[in-house]
């Protein structure tokens, strides 16, 4: 492999690893305030995907750039997240044990998809047109695509918008006290259910945003979209340091660079998935906790 095909290989995983960062964000956000391993959260770039396929058709015919439509899909995302919390996590979070949790996660997983396909068929549904222009800049011997400079840069501008409201405004204080200690939280006058509803909230509407890149690059959208995609940014999450903002960025980043590395180089290709897997074990064995992670003492 040369030097410019190894650079154009980075360049294209950076945009891949934003998409698993924007959905590993959401993971992570949800893990931290509560705990819980949130399966069905890979579907909510599913729930965008169909969003923005049937508002593409209004949008065109008033004229409007079609990637606006990135705009329905976060309110139908976030509006989703909160009713997922509302209906399946709360009920349980309130009477159950993680376990429970666990199962209901799973459980909402297998209901959004399998609702998908009683609503749209399961038939993929191609989108038909890009939502980002086509073509690139040039850099040396290497174009790099518009849509993967696209990519980068709102995923970027999203994760430090993110990273400004955790640390700077009242609601991410309010999302890092119930994060540390919820009954002190509660003791302190802060409404944790409504805190937990808004990050749900957040992150349902962070995967929208990831769905307009990763339907751009996939030119179709079905009720297994998500299922991939949030495997892979679950991984993203775990690696990075699961409860850790900046880890599930580096973490989506180095999944998604090591994926598209591996896929050019001959002999490797056939076994991507394998290897992120690889060397997430890897990691895990040198560092449980992951990458940014912190080790938890447990109470006793």
């Amino acid at each position: 492999m040369s030097l410019s095909g190894f650079l154009y290989a980075v360049i294209i995983g950076l945009g891949i690893g934003s998409i698993y960062a924007l959905i590993a964000l959401g993971y992570t956000m949800v893990y931290g305030i509560i705990r819980l391993i949130n399966f069905a959260h890979g579907d909510f770039l599913m729930v965008g995907g169909y969003t923005m396929f049937y508002l593409m058709p209004v949008f065109v015919s008033i004229h409007l750039p079609v990637w606006l439509t990135v705009i329905g899909a976060v309110v139908v995302c976030a509006a989703v997240g909160m009713l997922v919390e509302l209906i399946a996590y709360r009920p349980v979070r309130k009477r159950g044990t993680g376990m429970s949790a666990l199962i209901t996660a799973i459980g909402m997983s297998l209901l959004l998809e399998n609702l998908a396909q009683v609503f749209f068929s399961a038939t993929s549904k191609n989108f038909g047109r890009s939502f980002f222009p086509a073509g690139g800049i040039g850099a040396g011997a290497i174009v790099i695509p518009y849509t993967t400079l696209i990519t980068v840069g709102v995923s970027a501008v999203l994760m430090v918008g993110l990273v400004f409201l955790v640390q700077k405004t009242r609601l991410g204080r309010a999302m890092r006290a119930v994060s540390e200690d919820k009954e002190a939280a509660i003791v302190s006058g802060i409404n944790v259910n409504q805190t937990i509803l808004f990050t749900f909230a957040i992150g349902a509407a962070l995967a929208a945003f990831a769905a307009v890149a990763y339907c751009n690059n996939q030119g179709l959208v079905n009720p297994t979209l998500g299922a991939n995609p949030g495997l892979k940014a679950f991984v993203a999450a775990v690696l990075g340091g699961i409860g850790s903002l900046p880890g599930a960025m580096i973490g989506g980043l180095v999944i998604g660079v090591l994926e598209s590395v591996a896929k050019v180089i001959p002999g490797v290709s056939n076994y991507v998935d394998a290897l992120v897997y690889v060397v997430l074990i890897l990691v895990l064995l040198v560092k449980p906790s992951g990458l940014l992670g912190k080790k938890e003492s447990e109470k006793v």
